[in-house]
């Protein structure tokens, strides 16, 4: 009987993460450096990226991406993936966030992760790429005062299974839904909408293990979504 010999792994390739300065982004940066791979960084603060080219950008400027993308491209000679990990969160109740606030959130964590993908994807059909959008627990179940936030990664992943459902014989499409993260994201929040035990924050280098076996699939297989949470996650199920 003939044994299955499994794939040998292949390296992620060329990855633009967007959100790549910090937290989820700078782990999944680090972690395709570590695969051999080559990331590329779009950030609003790129001061602290040196490992990666980086380019400062903000997700929510359409023209922007689009210009950064195609520059990116143009770097790299191509792009393999992208990683849409860049995201904000302005909490409260709906009638006490500011319109521009709430809409802001819209703008960066579900518009920005759509013009990212419109913007790379010729480059990804030509290569048989990669999509991994970053959604969130928050985008299965709803809490109060975060109306903003649950209703972009509600978005995103109503987008992501859209557009795997419109491109499955071109490109590969992920959903990663991460629980809390030990990350600088709650650091500008009000005191009661902290995380009151950072113990049961996942670790973020793990949750990008995570995009790394989505990235490393062989062709004709995918890994459509992935929720990945501390042991003790409070917000699922």
């Amino acid at each position: 009987m003939k044994r299955f010999s499994p794939p040998a792994p292949s390296t992620p390739g060329r990855v633009v993460v967007s959100g790549g300065g910090s937290g989820l982004g700078a782990a999944v940066v680090n972690a395709v450096l570590d695969a051999g791979g080559t990331p590329f960084v779009l950030d609003r603060d790129v001061r602290n990226v040196s490992a990666a080219k980086a380019l400062e950008v903000d997700v929510a400027d359409r023209a922007a991406v689009t210009a950064a993308i195609a520059q990116a491209a143009e770097a790299l000679g191509g792009l393999d993936a992208v990683v849409t990990a860049a995201g904000i969160d302005r909490c409260g109740k709906l009638e006490d966030v500011p319109a521009d606030d709430w809409e802001q959130v819209i703008f960066v964590n579900l518009l920005g992760t759509v013009s990212v993908v419109r913007a790379a994807l010729p480059y990804l059909k030509s290569s048989r790429g990669r999509v991994v959008t970053v959604a969130s627990t928050l985008g299965l179940r709803a809490l109060p005062e975060a109306s903003a936030y649950c209703a972009s990664k509600f978005g995103v992943i109503g987008f992501s299974q859209a557009l795997a459902a419109e491109t499955g014989a071109e490109i590969g499409v992920t959903t990663l839904i991460p629980g809390g993260m030990n990350t600088r994201f709650f650091d500008d929040r009000a005191e009661k909408y902290k995380p009151q035990d950072g113990s049961r924050l996942n670790d973020p280098a793990r949750v990008a293990q995570a995009v790394m076996f989505a990235l490393s699939q062989p062709p004709g297989c995918e890994v459509r979504e992935l929720l990945i949470c501390h042991a003790q996650e409070e917000s699922w199920p």
